[in-house]
């Protein structure tokens, strides 16, 4: 007997505010056709004022649950990816808890930035592997908004706002990579490139939130040999190769990375899940937008073989290898 976590229900949600990005060149010395080209991006989601991450996750959890057939009480544990929490403490879950009216099991948050939900996902996973949960709501959400440098144009036109959320639940499988659900995992960090992603402030140096700082081209040249090797890692792990992969569903910084990734593959674009464009970099919600995203528009079905891949701020990065 194997214990595999399926996915149950996928749910996302997106701020109202809708930013194109001509509205960037009301007081940027930029253009949209600079930012298309650098980086594919034509729009993303702003949060309206006094509207929190933990409101954006809220929504997307309960898409999510409904999806799902789930009431909150069947869940046993929260499990949140952010970098952008509401507040220093307590954790973005445990407001979920609150807020779905959940008055049973736990929540937690996880930080690793734009690879956040794919160490969120891992770890829902080891929960449901070990016995401690049966049924985890993984959600990655991001309010990157108010971390911007407005008068930074190389940094604050790429990134959104916006959540994604799995209902994650333990079934038995045969022990195979025909199996539904997670199939394989590989995280991965190295805190020697921090400098390439980071944010310049913090409770113990400023005292205060900071702004979001990159080294845009230094950080692209690791990310595709990162996320492609990261791949065939997870992938490896249960004897599988590029040709089995019916969907990419990759964290969407860059068109370029995501592009590139792909190609070093060898899959094609038609197989690669892209949302980029319309939501920009939300970092560790842009995976499970993607997913929610690639259901509703009808790509990804039941029994599909899915990689996901994300790299981010430590640098952090890692894969999961599911089957939908």
């Amino acid at each position: 007997m194997t214990v595999r976590a399926v996915v149950k229900g996928v749910g996302h949600y997106l701020p109202e505010r809708v930013v194109p990005n001509s509205e960037f060149e009301n007081f940027l010395d930029t253009s949209d056709e600079w930012i298309r080209s650098r980086s594919g991006i034509e729009r993303r989601h702003f949060a309206a004022e006094g509207q929190t991450t933990s409101d954006l996750g809220y929504e997307a959890c309960k898409m999510a649950l409904a999806d799902a057939g789930m009431e909150a009480d069947e869940i046993d544990g929260i499990v949140v990816a952010t970098s952008t929490p509401d507040l220093t403490f307590p954790s973005v879950a445990t407001m979920l808890q609150s807020k779905l009216g959940m008055t049973r099991g736990f929540g937690f948050d996880v930080q690793a930035v734009c690879a956040g939900f794919v160490y969120a996902l891992t770890n829902a996973n080891a929960l449901i592997l070990s016995g401690q949960c049966k049924t985890v709501l993984v959600v990655g959400a991001e309010t990157f908004s108010r971390i911007m440098d407005w008068e930074d144009r190389a940094t604050c036109v790429l990134f959104g706002d916006g959540a994604g959320a799995l209902v994650m639940q333990a079934e038995v499988g045969n022990g195979d990579s025909d199996d539904r659900g997670i199939l394989s995992a590989d995280l991965n960090s190295d805190g020697r490139y921090k400098d390439m992603l980071y944010v310049d402030g913090g409770v113990s140096t400023s005292g205060e939130s900071g702004k979001l700082r990159m080294q845009g081209n230094a950080l692209f040249r690791q990310a595709v040999e990162k996320l492609t090797s990261t791949a065939h890692t997870a992938l490896s792990k249960i004897g599988l190769t590029d040709d089995s992969v019916d969907w990419i569903v990759p964290h969407q910084a860059n068109i370029r990375i995501i592009k590139g990734t792909a190609k070093k593959m060898g899959v094609p674009m038609e197989r690669v899940i892209v949302t980029v464009q319309d939501h920009g970099n939300t970092s560790a919600a842009s995976i499970p937008l993607a997913l929610s995203v690639g259901v509703a528009e009808g790509r990804i079905k039941r029994g599909d073989l899915l990689v996901t891949e994300a790299i981010g701020g430590g640098l952090a990065w890692g894969s999961v290898v599911l089957r939908w």
